[in-house]
């Protein structure tokens, strides 16, 4: 099955290429963001003609979600046009397209579980073109699985985890957030289950939920991650109204994973073993 990679220059892209040369997966191609590029159709139409993939894993996507509140033009056009995009290229080549979401389509405002019926109601521009891009591929195309996630991090890229690392060595006390809850997610393990769905053969298309197991604040998830590492810092909880930020972020987004573990088949580790693993590789 020949499987092609957008934003593979990305967090999650880097993860797919270290798990899919772990197991030996040959047939999949990680084109650069200049060969790849979401917003050229004619480029990508090129690209698919090319390869001629069964499969079409999109990571590419707008995430500064401060940012994306002055920059609501080109956020739209990433995570919506171009999502819709590379859609409409799956139709035209019969491809199954896996595209990566995220819980902040959700508002996040009750501490219940979010299951993938749940009402979509994002409260930042970057949730919002997010779920933009989710219901154009949903209208688009019907080989596709969305794969919803969240507070996604690993050893590559810029994330919570390696931010954390470095400040805690920089500086000898910290503020981070306690009343925002949800469930870390590592992108080795994300990168994991996308490669299992694609080996599942599975034709239940639609949307799914996947983040590690288990429920933490940013603050435990900081906590956990300095004790682990053996940083010595003071670390303080703080409120979110004592931390204004440009876009709203929800309060509690846990996601139910029920569907995707019963429905594919999916296995999914517990957020502080796989934080042990990454803090090793790290």
């Amino acid at each position: 099955m020949k499987i092609v990679v957008l934003g593979a220059s990305g967090q999650l892209g880097s993860c797919l290429n270290k798990v899919a040369e772990e197991r030996n997966i040959s047939d999949i191609s990680f084109p650069s963001e200049q060969d790849g590029n979401i917003l050229d159709t004619k480029l990508l139409d090129k690209l698919f003609e090319a390869e001629k993939p069964e499969f079409v894993i999109n990571c590419a996507a707008y995430t500064a979600v401060d940012k994306a509140e002055d920059e609501q033009d080109i956020c739209r056009k990433v995570n919506r046009e171009g999502a819709a995009n590379i859609a409409q290229a799956c139709v035209k080549y019969n491809a199954t397209l896996i595209h990566i979401s995220t819980d902040f389509v959700f508002k996040g405002d009750v501490p219940m579980l979010l299951s993938e019926t749940d009402p979509a109601e994002p409260e930042n521009i970057y949730g919002l073109t997010k779920l933009e891009g989710e219901q154009d591929i949903t209208r688009i195309l019907q080989k596709h699985f969305t794969i919803r996630t969240s507070w996604l991090y690993s050893e590559y890229g810029n994330n919570f985890v390696k931010t954390m690392l470095r400040l805690g060595k920089e500086r000898d006390s910290l503020g981070v957030i306690v009343d925002q809850v949800g469930s870390p997610t590592y992108a080795i393990d994300l990168a994991g289950a996308v490669l299992d769905v694609i080996e599942s053969g599975s034709k239940a298309y639609g949307i799914y939920h996947y983040s590690n197991e288990g429920v933490t604040s940013w603050y435990d998830f900081a906590k956990t991650i300095f004790d682990l590492s053996g940083t010595k810092v003071i670390l303080n909880p703080v409120k979110t109204s004592e931390y204004i930020t440009k876009a709203v972020r929800p309060a509690y987004s846990v996601m139910d994973k029920s569907k995707i573990k019963t429905t594919l088949g999916i296995k999914i580790p517990y957020w502080r073993d796989s934080l042990i693993v990454c803090i090793s590789r790290i």
